[in-house]
């Protein structure tokens, strides 16, 4: 079963975010609030939502998806941040129904596509994506500005006309 999340399932959303970044080897970056979360998720400005996969009534995998948007199609998009299926729950078409779902809000909400990123080393997922009709666009680089930078370029004066005569 798929369904969306509620504010109760924060916590769970929770260990399934760490136990993704255990699966990448990117434990040691996760410094996850969960009181940040809940807000993101369901306070006064919502900047994700999150779809959760249950098996026998037990949260076995999440995807977590934002709106984005495409300025040569005039139309938004869904960009999947993470989607994460326990390894004992893997190969029982959660991941897949995840998809569906998503695909599904996607054309119902007037979007144009559904583009997310995977680690180069990931073959399982590529090779998921990929027998869903995913293509990989290897003509575009992921780039990323955060900590010191973001802050040093977000502090950074930017040239402005000067209103002085």
């Amino acid at each position: 079963m798929i369904r969306p999340a509620t504010p109760a399932d924060v916590p769970t959303i929770a260990r399934l975010i760490r136990a993704l970044a255990e699966y990448e080897r990117l434990a040691d970056r996760v410094a996850l609030d969960e009181a940040r979360l809940r807000d993101h998720l369901f306070g006064p400005r919502s900047y994700c939502e999150v779809l959760l996969a249950e098996d026998a009534g037990r949260v076995v995998g999440f995807a977590l998806f934002f709106h984005n948007y495409s300025t040569f199609l005039a139309r938004p998009g869904l960009y999947l941040e993470d989607l994460f299926v326990e390894p004992a729950h893997r190969g029982k078409g959660h991941g897949k129904a995840l998809f569906v779902e998503l695909a599904r809000l996607a054309v119902e909400r007037g979007c144009g596509r559904v583009e997310w990123a995977v680690l180069d080393w990931n073959e399982p997922s590529i090779n998921f994506y990929k027998s869903l009709g995913a293509e990989a666009l290897d003509d575009w680089t992921v780039y990323r500005l955060s900590g010191e930078a973001l802050t040093g370029l977000a502090g950074a004066s930017p040239t402005r006309p000067s209103n002085s005569r």
